[in-house]
This record gives C-alpha cells, sequence and structure tokens, in this order.
C-alpha cells in the first residue's frame, strides 16, 4: 500500500506520503474527520429528504394496499426517475464548482449555479408528460389496471415537488462544493418536521387520502428549496454568489452537454433498482409483490441517503485537491471512503437480518405483505453492501470528472446483463420477486468491481492536471470577461 501511496502525486503542496503504520493511523484519523465533517450534515439534510417520501408513505400504507402500491410507484419510479436525472445533472455542478473552489476561483461558482438553474428547470418541462400520462405509460407496460389509476393520479399530485427538486439539487451543490453544508441540514429538518405535520392535518384530520399525502410532499420539498435559495441570495454566501450575471446564458450548450453525461452516469444507477419495481407489476399477486418490494426499496433508500451524503462528500474532497494540485491527498481520501463504506454497508446488512420479521410493521400491518417482505429481506441485506461501496465510487467519479466512463460501465453491467438476467430468473425461471432482485444484484457486483479496478489503476498526478485544464476551460476565460461577470441584478 506504501508504494502505491507513493507513486501520487509529489512532496512539494501535496499530503506527505505514508510511510508507517503510524503514518496511515494519522492519515485515517485526519481524512474521516474531513469526510464526516462534510457528509455528515450532507447525509442529515438527505436523509430528511428522503424522509420525506418515507413518511408520505407511511400515512399513506395506512389507507390501505392500494393506494400505498401507487404511492410506491409514484415515488419510486416516477419520482424517482425524476430524482435521478436532476441529481445526474446537478453533479455536473458538483465536478465544476469543486474543481474551481480548489483552484481558488470562487467568483465563477454563481455563474455556474445560474448556468444548472437554466439547464434544469428547462429539464422539468421535458420529463413533466412523463408524470401527466404516467397511468397509460404503467398500463402500456402491463401494471395492474387498478394500480396505474391510482398511480397515475398520484403521480400527477407530485408533479410541482420536481421543480422544487431542480432548485434544490443545483443549489446544493453550490454549497456542498464550498463545504457550506451545517445550513441546508437544518432546512432539510425543518421542512421534514413541516412534511409531518401536514401529512398528519390532510391525510388523518382531514380526509384528502391520496392527494392531501401528495400535497404534503409537494410542500416540504418547496420548503427545501426555497430555504436554499434564501441562504445563497441572502448575504451568506457572497463570495460565491455576486448576483445575477448575463455569464449564466454564456456556454449553455457545453453546459448542457456535461450535465446531461453527468445525468446518464447517475440516472443509469438509480433508474436500475426501480426497474424492480416496475417488473414485478406482472407477477402474481401483484400488489403484495409491489408493496413487499417498496418496503425494501425504501429501507434501502434510507441507507442510501448515508452514502450519498458520503457521495457528496467524495466528489467534494476529490475535486478540491485535485483543483488544488494535491492528487496523493485526493487517493488517500478515495482508499478512506471506501473502507468506512464496506464497514457501515455490513453493519446495516447485519441489522436487517437480525429484524427481518419486525422492521415491516412501520409500514404496514398486514400479515401477508409482512411475511412477503420477510423473504426477501436476506436480498435487502445483500443490496445493502454492495449500495455502501457502489456509491462512493460514484462520488470519486463525480470528483474527477468521469461521468462519460461510468455512464458506459453502468449501462454494459446493468441493462445488458443485470437486467436481462433478472427478467430470466424472475419469469422464465418462476423465481419471482426474488429472482428478478437477484439478477440485478449481479450487474450491481460487476459493476462495482470495475469502478474500483478503475479507480485503483488511475493515475492521479494526470487527474490534477486534467482538472487544472477543466477549471481553465470553463472559469478561466470567463474569469477575466468584465463584462460577463457584472451582475444583473446586485
Amino acid at each position: 500500500m506504501a508504494v502505491v501511496l507513493q507513486q501520487q502525486g509529489s512532496e512539494g503542496a501535496d499530503t506527505p506520503a505514508v510511510r508507517s503504520a503510524g503514518d496511515a493511523a494519522r492519515m485515517v484519523w485526519e481524512e474521516s474527520k474531513r469526510l464526516w465533517g462534510i457528509g455528515l450534515p450532507i447525509a442529515v439534510g438527505m436523509l430528511s429528504m428522503y424522509a420525506i417520501s418515507s413518511i408520505t408513505q407511511m400515512f399513506i400504507g395506512h389507507l390501505g394496499n392500494l393506494p400505498l402500491a401507487a404511492a410506491s410507484i409514484g415515488l419510486s419510479v416516477f419520482s424517482t426517475f425524476a430524482l435521478g436525472f436532476l441529481l445526474g445533472m446537478g453533479s455536473a455542478l458538483e465536478t465544476l464548482c469543486g474543481q474551481a473552489f480548489g483552484a481558488g476561483q470562487v467568483s465563477m461558482l454563481g455563474v455556474y449555479l445560474q448556468r444548472s438553474w437554466i439547464i434544469l428547470l428547462g429539464a422539468c418541462v421535458v420529463m413533466s408528460p412523463l408524470f401527466v400520462f404516467a397511468e397509460p405509460l404503467l398500463l402500456l407496460i402491463g401494471q395492474d389496471a387498478d394500480v396505474a389509476r391510482e398511480s397515475g393520479r398520484f403521480s400527477i399530485y407530485i408533479l410541482p415537488s420536481v421543480f422544487a427538486m431542480a432548485v434544490n439539487f443545483a443549489a446544493s451543490k453550490f454549497l456542498q462544493s464550498q463545504s457550506r453544508v451545517t445550513v441546508p441540514a437544518w432546512i432539510g429538518l425543518g421542512a421534514l418536521l413541516l412534511n409531518v405535520v401536514l401529512n398528519y392535518a390532510f391525510v388523518v384530520l382531514l380526509g384528502w387520502g391520496l392527494a392531501g399525502a401528495a400535497a404534503a410532499y409537494d410542500a416540504a420539498h418547496w420548503a427545501i428549496a426555497l430555504g436554499q435559495v434564501a441562504y445563497i441570495v441572502g448575504g451568506w454566501c457572497s463570495e460565491g454568489w455576486t448576483g445575477w450575471s448575463p455569464a449564466a446564458f454564456r456556454d449553455l450548450w457545453g453546459f448542457l452537454r456535461l450535465s446531461l453525461e453527468s445525468a446518464v452516469m447517475l440516472c443509469l444507477e438509480i433508474w436500475y433498482m426501480s426497474v424492480i419495481t416496475v417488473l414485478t407489476g406482472d407477477l402474481d399477486d401483484a400488489q403484495i409483490a409491489v408493496d413487499s418490494l417498496g418496503i425494501c426499496m425504501n429501507i434501502n433508500g434510507w441507507e442510501g441517503m448515508v452514502f450519498i451524503g458520503l457521495n457528496a462528500a467524495i466528489s467534494v474532497r476529490v475535486s478540491n485537491e485535485l483543483g488544488s494540485g494535491r492528487p496523493r491527498a485526493a487517493w488517500n481520501a478515495v482508499m478512506v471512503v471506501v473502507g468506512e463504506a464496506l464497514l457501515i454497508g455490513l453493519a446495516c446488512m447485519a441489522l436487517v437480518l437480525v429484524f427481518r420479521d419486525s422492521f415491516s410493521i412501520i409500514f404496514t400491518s398486514d400479515a401477508d405483505l409482512r411475511r412477503a417482505v420477510s423473504k426477501i429481506a436476506a436480498l435487502l441485506g445483500l443490496t445493502m453492501v454492495l449500495n455502501s461501496v457502489q456509491p462512493v465510487i460514484s462520488g470519486v467519479a463525480v470528483g474527477g470528472g468521469w461521468q462519460g466512463l461510468v455512464a458506459y460501465i453502468n449501462l454494459g453491467c446493468y441493462y445488458i446483463f443485470g437486467l436481462p438476467l433478472g427478467y430470466l430468473l424472475g419469469y422464465y425461471f418462476n423465481f419471482g420477486v426474488g429472482g428478478i432482485w437477484s439478477g440485478m444484484l449481479c450487474g450491481v457486483t460487476l459493476q462495482t468491481l470495475i469502478l474500483l479496478a478503475v479507480v485503483w489503476r488511475t493515475d492521479w498526478k494526470a487527474e490534477a492536471a486534467q482538472a487544472s485544464s477543466r477549471v481553465q476551460k470553463w472559469g478561466g476565460k470567463a474569469a477575466t470577461d468584465d463584462q460577463a461577470n457584472k451582475p444583473l441584478l446586485e
């Protein structure tokens, strides 16, 4: 290990090489403090946002199995589709802002943010028909008619939240690149509390059913988005935000291409597991199959929010260090985050296996549904282990700007290998939900192993040089253009 470490970077401004066990221990301790200092508040914010979805499902779950199936598809398929696309497009901002911040070009961050808002809000308009025509789309792929009808209605109700996500994700990447993560975490917690209050009022007290739960969901997401915007433009981020600028409308096509490349990478990951929910719709007893899988995906999502925090943290660490010309420091951060993520994933798997017969009670009191969840809990545990390492490796890719390469890897592993295998096991060999899930887990395993090999073989000196070139391309020219950086509104 020390030999590999000594290959990264020079002894100049970079972090010292690890030459002993004591050096390694100090490096792990210092890097852990940096990672969790960034990642924990981000995880709190993401957990709060995810809890908004979970709490919405919990309130709906007590309305019956059909409303729960509708919400499971609406939130785990259509909302996740939008989340994946917008979060992926926002990761372009993560690369550019992180490397520009590391290189000291802080003034360009606000321009990048405005470009991202323009592109993400435009993407929301393009995606809107997916929500409006959700019912016929679900019927087209063989979903149960009653489930499709209720899911289509719920999907229209939650469409406003998609536009809130566009504002939120771009703003959060802008703040994360500067390690401004504490205030957004508090904003997320406040929105979560608002969601609980509104769900109780709309669903329990007023009896508005699916419509009331969707209204609470929308309101909470807009609370997060508007809270972050107020924090950015209200003077608390004056170095990165200097006002609305006409430079936001420059190089939109180039920025769009990078955003789409980032979106493809992340969407192929996030949508992959959502496809399971759609595939189960044609199995026998579709409501039980969809509901049991929806509960497991919900639990997996809770763990996933922690690793999205680590994903963002390692992306910030790698992009900042590469932008600063410190390749060895970037490599150290990668090693520490992968090791710690794996340990957390194993702990989560153990908890799921211990409580496999009881954790579903928070979602449903139906005995048949709880037994169905218990039968596939082992697969949930394996998924949680794989999904601990995979997101942080993706964060490394975002920090290094490798989105295009990872998109090709995801396409091959997930959709050419894993998805067909899952379909064969589930339908041709009649293994049902467990077969579909097992086959798709094989795709995740293959993708994770390939990404680990890519990271291990990376020349971090070359990555640092490429980061410098990228900052000059996207920021250096614009930073010297007084007219481009002159604010439209002070």
